[in-house]
């Protein structure tokens, strides 16, 4: 086994296509577009990607993906919409790898490393922590945010509703009977490689809504491009007289929705718009698409445990490298700027 880094996708073995794709079932947040457009449009200018990689001949087994500044302070290759990070990990000699993993790290110039948002049961996390700790690292876990999600468990979408509390369900049925009384309206679903030309009525109801500009267009428009080539993008705009006046981009993969983004014009907010689209795709992800799962992603928001059934916490694993303290700073820093960020993602 040998430790490599590569700054560039091209460097990769095609043989770490497999740990992609297995990375993808469980999680779009593992899968190699997910990544490609966060190295392409989401890094700030002193960032650089790494892959740190194990390999045994050709053949990768794992794949960590990081991000270095200009400092020896290193992170998790994330974005604020990333809810779930990972390490990529073959089933080949799981220890010797994770182990080789941190002893290739701890040759370099790294004095804190800092990966969020980790599942507390991530076996794979768990592991490399360990073998951190071995390499010499001093690693923490401590609390990122909160994640909800549903088990449909078997359920259709009638009796997922039927278990909602009652006040959900009057709200959605009076505002929907309100809002084509009043002023008719109708609900367009764009799917895979429709949803990116119908992207421009989302940005307009973005800009018109109760949210700050979005300031990652060019993200969004590139990850909605790679998840679309493979069927995973679902984009449901509520139109009023040709106008779109709330929009909801949700992610559908091997069993699993996720709710990515919505908004609604701030002029109809007393339709309940959001709602209303929110019920329209929760039947058709349960019922047409059959997912097991869905996700509602970041924040602790009161709505979401309406819709949802579950809560769960996410972590973040900082790594300090002990003959180096000033990586304790270096860390505590990077902490603070994402804790700055998560707050500022919550207020758009």
């Amino acid at each position: 086994m040998k430790f490599v880094c590569y700054t560039d996708w091209d460097q990769l073995p095609e043989s770490a296509d497999a740990l992609f794709a297995q990375g993808e079932k469980e999680n779009i947040f593992f899968s190699r577009p997910w990544f490609e457009n966060l190295a392409a449009a989401a890094l700030d200018d002193d960032h650089v990607m790494v892959l740190a990689c194990v390999l045994a001949g050709d053949k990768v087994l794992a794949i960590l993906p990081l991000m270095q500044r200009s400092g020896n302070a290193w992170h998790s290759l994330r974005h604020r919409y990333t809810t779930h990070y990972s390490m990529l990990l073959g089933a080949f000699d799981q220890q010797r790898t994770l182990d080789c993993l941190a002893q290739g790290l701890s040759r370099l110039p790294l004095q804190s490393l800092l990966l969020e948002p980790v599942a507390g049961d991530d076996g794979r996390m768990s592991g490399l922590q360990s073998s951190m700790e071995t390499a010499g690292y001093s690693c923490d876990c401590s609390f990122r945010l909160y994640n909800w999600i549903l088990r449909v468990q078997g359920q259709s979408f009638e009796g997922y509703m039927a278990a909602r509390p009652a006040r959900l369900r009057n709200t959605i049925a009076r505002k929907k009977r309100k809002l084509e009384r009043e002023n008719g309206y109708v609900i367009r679903l764009f799917a895979g490689d429709e949803v990116p030309q119908a992207m421009s009525d989302y940005h307009a109801v973005y800009r018109a809504s109760w949210k700050a500009n979005e300031q990652y267009a060019d993200f969004l428009d590139g990850i909605v491009s790679g998840f679309s080539r493979r069927g995973w993008s679902r984009l449901a705009v509520l139109y009023v007289k040709d106008r779109p006046v709330a929009a909801q981009l949700w992610f559908v993969a091997h069993g699993k929705a996720s709710i990515f983004r919505l908004a609604y014009d701030e002029a109809w907010r007393r339709y309940s718009p959001g709602s209303i689209l929110t019920g329209f795709l929760m039947e058709y992800v349960i019922d047409i698409d059959g997912v097991d799962e869905v996700d509602f992603l970041t924040g602790n928001d009161a709505y979401k445990q309406d819709w949802m059934s579950e809560r769960r916490e996410r972590f973040a694993l900082g790594c300090v490298n002990k003959v180096k303290p000033a990586g304790r700073c270096e860390l505590f820093v990077e902490s603070l700027k994402s804790m700055l960020k998560r707050l500022q993602g919550n207020a758009d």
